[in-house]
């Protein structure tokens, strides 16, 4: 169809969505991106956050924990280091992730260390957030 773009949303444990869009919305590094039919080239990396899917039947939400976009006028691939539908997002197994990503961040004992647990907190921070605006009524 020439209204729609091909999405693949990939990780390392299988493909999570695969399909035409007519948009798709990314958390890019610098700032959300929103990807139509023929747009330009783009190769960027993702960070963790909500990928929103916009089809003839509606929305889809993905939650990513960074990555990588490629973007070609007819194709969007998005290889995901983690990827969960948002239904599928388990509140209380989020909230039990940050309660330890806090832990560690306050017991890091060298710069590694305290960067894993910023990371690990970024992300599971991303995913609350997401839990919440499914909550709240929002899209998922």
């Amino acid at each position: 169809m020439a209204n729609t773009i091909h999405v693949d949303i990939v990780s390392a444990e299988g493909e999570i969505f695969a399909g035409e869009a007519e948009m798709v919305f990314v958390p890019a590094q610098e700032g959300e991106l929103g990807i139509t039919p023929r747009h330009a080239p783009l190769l960027t990396l993702i960070k963790a956050g909500e990928v929103r899917v916009k089809t003839s039947e509606g929305y889809s939400s993905v939650f990513v924990g960074g990555g990588a976009l490629e973007v070609q006028p007819k194709k969007v691939t998005i290889l995901a280091d983690t990827a969960i539908r948002a239904h599928d997002l388990d509140e209380a197994a989020a909230l039990a992730a940050r309660q330890r990503a806090e832990e560690a961040l306050a017991s890091a004992h060298d710069k590694v260390d305290l960067a894993r647990a910023q990371a690990e907190l970024a992300q599971i921070a991303a995913q609350v957030k997401l839990i919440e605006k499914i909550r709240k009524g929002g899209r998922g």
